[in-house]
């Protein structure tokens, strides 16, 4: 991984896959509206074995393990860049060491201060608010959450890289911050993005950035109404209660990744055609890739177009 130059008092957003696609989408949704450029991709090793290998028309296709790419924004007011980086999956083990060379290269820029964002999912009923849950490395930071009005988590663990690349951060001397967003205990396994627009809507105002949060927003109210559909069916066939009654209490925070889900029928070729649509459309303006995005998870057929689609930040030329 080259050295790039030194960037201006950058802060790390990092994202993976997890529960309710809370923090990729938020990941996504910053390279989109700041139109952010790939700046490096972390080398990791031999940390991700192959499980698996494609099949395309009967033709076996090369191994290929995730990729964890670092994407730039330079702030034309100069208060500090912004480094977001994506990783395509959490190494199976390893992952202090994962760490310890992602804080290492983000040092190398100049890094000050570190966040996650993760879910939570809570008894939370779908059309409710979703409350942003913060954790720090450090005493003053936790203070700063507390004073944008978001809710300390008090005990508990913070499943995977969200937590453990705080402490790495920590340790390196880097101010650290995971947000977490609630999400329906119920719906965990499904895509939430009103839990992203709560994220995003604290770390722009944290970071003093001008974000333009309608198109997560939209978004956010079409599901809700979609799940509180659904909960209406459930509480009326389980007589005003549903499956899941018992454990409205119960919290539990992001883990590494979702079980995976079962393949959804495979996209018609009119799917198909709006998809390369939308590539060429995003080709020339990056803000539309969140609704390309969106298309490719309904769709359920992102992990398909992954590369494809974050190569779209690469630098022109």
């Amino acid at each position: 991984m080259a050295e790039p130059k030194r960037l201006n008092h950058p802060w790390l957003v990092a994202v993976w896959p997890g529960m309710g696609a809370v923090a990729l989408n938020s990941g996504i949704y910053l390279l989109a509206k700041l139109g952010m450029s790939t700046l490096a991709e972390l080398d990791t090793g031999e940390l991700f074995d192959v499980d698996a290998v494609e099949v395309k028309d009967g033709l076996v296709q090369p191994p290929r393990r995730p990729r964890n790419r670092f994407f730039v924004w330079e702030d034309p007011e100069k208060k500090h860049d912004l480094l977001v980086f994506v990783g395509e999956a959490q190494p199976p083990s390893g992952k202090y060491a994962f760490c310890q060379s992602l804080v290492t290269f983000a040092r190398g820029l100049g890094t000050e201060r570190v966040f996650t964002f993760a879910a939570m999912a809570t008894g939370m009923r779908p059309e409710a608010e979703s409350r942003v849950f913060a954790a720090a490395t450090d005493a003053a930071n936790l203070e700063e959450m507390k004073r944008l009005e978001l809710q300390p988590l008090e005990g508990g663990q913070i499943g995977g890289l969200n937590g453990i690349l705080l402490s790495v951060a920590a340790e390196a001397g880097l101010q650290g911050t995971c947000l977490l967003g609630e999400i329906p205990q119920m719906f965990a396994q499904l895509p939430f993005p009103q839990a992203s627009h709560a994220i995003l809507e604290a770390f722009a105002t944290l970071a003093g950035l001008e974000l333009d949060l309608t198109e997560l927003a939209e978004q956010a109210r079409g599901v809700k109404e979609q799940l509180g559909e659904i909960l209406a069916r459930l509480e009326e066939q389980y007589g005003g209660g549903h499956p899941h009654e018992e454990d409205e209490e119960e919290e539990s925070y992001e883990q590494p990744e979702p079980e995976p889900e079962p393949t959804p029928p495979g996209p018609s070729d009119e799917d198909r055609k709006r998809v390369e649509d939308l590539f060429a459309i995003v080709a020339k303006d990056q803000s539309k890739a969140f609704e390309l995005k969106q298309v490719l998870d309904r769709l359920g057929i992102f992990k398909d177009y992954e590369d494809r689609f974050l190569d779209l930040f690469q630098k022109p030329g």
